[in-house]
């Protein structure tokens, strides 16, 4: 990476199949790293809204689909954080597949962003205002497991549900689109969060950009 990049916001991006560990990975190595100018952001939370359709038609919707995504949304809030300008991420409701009337803000001083989501490396707008991208490969059926419990558990779905939109949606998508989008991967890290190794690595690069960045200030 050139030493000019050091002065400006780096945007991080990691992909991979639902159920990859993309959101474990990004929660573990920013924790660890233990800095208030390292954010996370999840393309989860720029789903279209969908208030303005039946709970019925919501249901059928194909939310693995880059369409699903408001990504000119995204691409405008990360814009905005390069140009050191706050913004306010929509808080999504994975149940009612609706907005919220709240927002997460960010602040404007942030010197890396951590992208995680299954579609980021699809969009190219949002693409190409990644400086380093990672997309994690972890077997499919590690990643349904992981998939179902997650759906279940936190989002109050039924197993059956979960099981037919994995196989009508989740994993067509998968072959279509985010598995080929690896070929845009900077560096490709099996088994997700949990990969000890990959994580001191990424880790050790970001301290370095954050040294960087600090000297440039």
């Amino acid at each position: 990476m050139h030493n000019e990049a050091s002065s400006k916001l780096i945007i991080i991006g990691i992909a991979g199949a639902s159920g990859s560990g993309k959101s474990l990975l990004s929660k573990t190595i920013v924790n660890e790293l233990g800095s208030d100018r390292v954010v996370v952001i999840s393309e989860d939370s720029y789903y279209k809204d969908l208030s303005g359709m039946t709970l019925a038609q919501r249901a059928k919707v194909n939310f693995d689909h880059p369409d699903a995504f408001d990504h000119t949304l995204l691409a405008q809030h990360l814009n905005d954080l390069k140009e050191h300008k706050s913004i306010d991420i929509p808080v999504y409701d994975f149940v009612t597949h609706a907005r919220t009337d709240k927002t997460i803000h960010i602040d404007s001083h942030k010197s890396i962003v951590v992208l995680e989501g299954i579609l980021l490396f699809v969009d190219p707008a949002v693409r190409k205002m990644m400086d380093i991208c990672i997309y994690v490969d972890t077997p499919l059926d590690v990643a349904f497991i992981r998939r179902l419990r997650r759906d279940v558990v936190d989002r109050g779905r039924s197993m059956e549900s979960v099981i037919e939109q994995y196989q009508s949606t989740v994993r067509p998508m998968f072959v279509k689109y985010v598995d080929p989008s690896k070929r845009h991967a900077d560096l490709i890290i099996p088994h997700g969060g949990k990969n000890r190794i990959a994580i001191d690595m990424v880790q050790a690069k970001m301290k370095e950009l954050l040294n960087g960045h600090l000297q440039h200030q």
